[in-house]
């Protein structure tokens, strides 16, 4: 444990440009991801890849949604769509450039369908191209 804490003193001393390089050499050379795990879910529905609603015919909604960014829209604005990730997903302009360069990436995980429908939308408004799974 004296190892753990002692790497971990090293880790605090880096800047966050140091610990995102960090993170993506560790992912690379252990082939894992520091993404919060994502629950394995069923094909989605169709129309749910462009986030659409599930479809008609009596289809049942989820009870949860995992906001997915794909990546951004041709002719979308790429600033806008980091500025909105980093207002969504709480986190620093770093973090955000990093998820919206490196999509597909979970946005928020196991959300309402209204807070899902609503956060989708939003990033699309700024050009994002999102999923809800």
């Amino acid at each position: 444990m004296a190892k753990i804490n002692d790497i971990l003193e090293e880790i605090k001393k880096l800047t966050v440009v140091e610990v995102s390089d960090l993170v993506k050499l560790l992912e690379e050379e252990f082939g894992v991801s520091a993404a919060a795990p994502v629950a394995v879910a069923a094909a989605p529905v169709a129309g749910a890849a462009a986030g659409a609603a599930p479809a008609a015919g009596g289809a049942e909604e989820k009870a949860t949604y995992n906001v997915v960014l794909k990546g951004v829209a041709d002719g979308g604005n790429k600033i806008k769509v980091i500025r909105a990730v980093k207002e969504a997903a709480n986190l620093g302009l770093t973090e955000a450039k990093d998820m919206v360069e490196n999509a597909p990436k979970t946005i928020k995980e196991n959300v309402s369908p209204d807070e899902a429908k609503e956060l989708a939308e939003k990033l699309k408004a700024e050009g994002a191209i999102v999923e809800l799974a």
